[in-house]
């Protein structure tokens, strides 16, 4: 059982969602708006801690993602995914960007919630990973186990040229690219390309990091340092000592603890807070960012020093859109993952499924298309994935997108999706047509009208 925080103003939503969470053993806590959510995570309640933050996006007081951050900036770390019936995928981008576990779009299909709680809930805060020794096999297992493959386009060749070249040196690591591109992969590849492989990669997300806690984070502290220190704590440069320290969206960090950075980068020392001793630390630092950092040093917000500390030598990961040759491979991997990871068999996408992902722009990049493949294959009950799978927000998206003249093929594939939804949310509320409006985000008017332009029984 597991001690849930839904933050929902919709009372009938609330009410479905609780009832049948509680079917699976769950307690929920249910909040209408950002204050009580506030009020609710600020109590000592029974039960125990929230252990996932379950958000509409739109509140009557503000928006969750804004709350979100603002929960991230204060150093709660909760697993929580966004609920939204807005189909904007950008939305979502923006919302794991800033520390979001993921998203669903209502109406909530059950499985693909029950997945989403399960997965959060398995979701432990990354610390330390031991990485085994390379293996001098080139089989295709090994291949899956690094959970990123390089790619044949031209841009990717370039990207693994760069990362076998870096790797076996001792060099700092800038790797630059939008958010959900992969640069954690590529960090943990140069781990395990390098002489390091044998000692432990830390990664650690500079966005979740509150400023007050963030050099305690890094270098430790002693018992007492300051309030809430009730034990001594080993940062995570000493847990990397003798590996590599992967800090993503470094550009996050305070400049005090930019300062703190440098020198432990320069004097390979570190001292924890509350301590007037010295450790010695042996730490490869590799750093990952979605911003342009030397706009963000010469603005004075991170330190030029340190930049050109880091700037030992760059790499740029490119965006999903510009891979357009590598599209199929990554499909074919990520369909294999969520085969094995949900029980599934699906062994491909129908062509009308690969026509939609070759022209969508995947603001989400790797993230977003691993994210929609796995959705994909949860809900697909034969081999072959079809249209009335895909989430009707990239179709959405696309529309806004392209801008495509009446009458277009793209259009027949939105109604066609939309009449195929409204008939699975009818089933599900045994043709309630009060719950189905509710559930679709329209009015019972609206529900009728397409209830008879799409012919539904």
């Amino acid at each position: 059982m597991a001690h849930l925080l839904l933050v929902e103003d919709d009372s009938t939503f609330s009410k479905l969602l609780t009832n049948f969470l509680g079917k699976h053993g769950h307690q929920v806590k249910v909040c209408t708006n950002i204050k009580e959510a506030r009020e609710a995570l600020g109590k000592n309640n029974s039960d125990g801690p929230f252990e996932v933050l379950m958000l509409d996006y739109r509140l009557p007081d503000g928006n969750s993602v804004d709350f979100l951050k603002t929960l991230r900036s204060e150093g709660n770390r909760t697993p929580a995914f966004i609920m939204t019936s807005f189909h904007d995928v950008r939305t979502a981008v923006t919302a794991m960007q800033i520390g979001a576990f993921d998203y669903i779009t209502k109406p909530v299909n059950p499985e693909e919630l029950l997945m989403v709680l399960r997965e959060a809930l398995n979701k432990g805060e990354v610390t330390s990973v031991k990485t085994a020794p390379k293996a001098k096999s080139n089989s295709k297992a090994e291949k899956q186990s690094l959970d990123y493959i390089e790619g044949k386009s031209k841009v990717a060749k370039q990207l693994f040229e760069y990362v076998r070249l870096v790797a076996p040196t001792d060099m700092s690591v800038i790797i630059q690219g939008e958010s959900g591109t992969g640069k954690e992969h590529v960090a943990k590849s140069i781990h395990r390309l390098s002489k390091r492989a044998d000692g432990p990669f830390v990664a650690i997300d500079c966005g979740s990091l509150s400023k007050d806690l963030a050099a305690s984070e890094l270098f430790g502290h002693k018992k007492g340092a300051f309030t809430g220190a009730l034990q001594d704590k080993i940062g995570q440069f000493e847990a990397a000592d003798g590996g590599t320290l992967f800090l993503d969206e470094i550009g996050n960090l305070s400049y005090d603890v930019q300062i703190k950075l440098l020198r432990a980068l320069q004097e390979r020392i570190i001292v924890p807070i509350g301590s007037t001793q010295q450790v010695k630390v042996d730490v490869r630092l590799i750093a990952a960012t979605n911003e342009d950092l030397i706009s963000s040093a010469a603005a004075g917000d991170f330190r030029e020093d340190l930049y050109h500390r880091l700037n030992e030598f760059k790499i740029e990961v490119p965006a999903l859109r510009k891979r357009g040759e590598d599209l199929p491979i990554f499909v074919q991997h990520f369909v294999d993952k969520a085969n094995d990871e949900l029980e599934r068999n699906v062994r491909e996408l129908s062509k009308e499924v690969m026509d939609v992902f070759q022209k969508y722009d995947w603001p989400g990049n790797l993230r977003e298309l691993n994210n929609v493949i796995k959705r994909l294959v949860l809900l697909s009950k034969e081999e072959v994935a079809t249209l009335s799978a895909l989430p009707s927000e990239m179709i959405t998206a696309m529309e806004d997108q392209q801008k495509p003249a009446p009458g277009s093929d793209l259009k027949a594939l939105q109604e066609t999706h939309e009449k195929e939804m409204i008939e699975k949310v009818l089933q599900e509320v045994r043709y309630n047509k009060s719950k189905a409006a509710k559930l679709l985000n329209i009015d019972r008017k609206t529900l009728y009208y397409k209830i008879e332009k799409y012919h539904i029984e």
